[in-house]
């Protein structure tokens, strides 16, 4: 794992609202915490909780009511619309729960739409071999597994060479070996390239691959930890 830089992404006192009047509803309560550069960063909470929310916003696909999101020293809730564009573009990879892949792509053009994105790149070649998609790269996605779509979908994230990975449940549909398979390619991923993570997740086994663990209860941190015994993915059991 590359040498960790104390407050890669520091959130202080964050805090959203949904609705008007009696039907307001606060989501986060003034959130405050500090992710270091090349961690794993899991964040558990109950359905409700402001897990989404909060992965939105590190996104910047919502505004903060109020508080601060700095990433890599800048403020996100001080960007305009085109310079939040800018900032999903160079700093943020996406990887969701359904893959979200476009289905008349192959899975090398699925990987390559995002590869464009970027100014730096990885090696598109190289990437989908360490992914185990070569022999797949000519496939539509609906000719390979829900596993090799999630493979394809993190390829995707990865090629832009994102400093953030903001993953919001990778495993959610996947079986139990699928999911293991999953995760020790995102350890791998984390440790070869050295990219911070955030996991929204509800598989709490995944704690103990991960070097911080937040936990957020009715829109507040409940849990907020590094872990210092951390347990290789291959090993996790649930």
């Amino acid at each position: 794992m590359p040498e960790q830089v104390e407050g890669f992404l520091r959130i202080d006192n964050l805090t959203k609202s949904y609705g008007e009047g009696e039907a307001r509803t606060q989501v986060l309560k003034g959130i405050t915490t500090s992710i270091d550069r090349g961690e794993i960063c899991v964040l558990f909470g109950p359905s409700g909780s402001g897990k989404s929310t909060f992965l939105n916003m590190v996104g910047g696909l919502e505004p903060a009511d109020s508080g601060s999101i700095v990433v890599d020293g800048t403020d996100i809730c001080q960007l305009n619309s085109r310079e939040l564009v800018e900032y999903r573009r160079r700093e943020l990879g996406f990887i969701f729960q359904f893959y979200n892949l476009v289905p008349d792509l192959t899975v090398r053009e699925n990987i390559e739409v995002c590869q464009y994105l970027s100014k730096n790149p990885l090696p598109i070649d190289d990437l989908i071999k360490s992914l185990g998609l070569w022999e797949h790269r000519g496939k539509f996605p609906n000719q390979v597994s829900g596993g090799q779509q999630q493979r394809c979908a993190i390829g995707r994230a990865l090629v832009k060479n994102p400093s953030l990975l903001l993953c919001d449940e990778p495993t959610g549909a996947l079986d139990y070996h699928t999911s293991k398979e999953i995760l020790e390619l995102m350890e791998r991923v984390n440790r070869e390239y050295g990219c911070t993570m955030i996991i929204v997740t509800h598989n709490d086994a995944i704690r103990h691959m991960s070097h911080h663990i937040l936990r957020l209860r009715d829109g507040s941190l409940s849990q907020d930890e590094r872990n210092t015994q951390l347990l290789p993915a291959r090993d996790l059991t649930w």
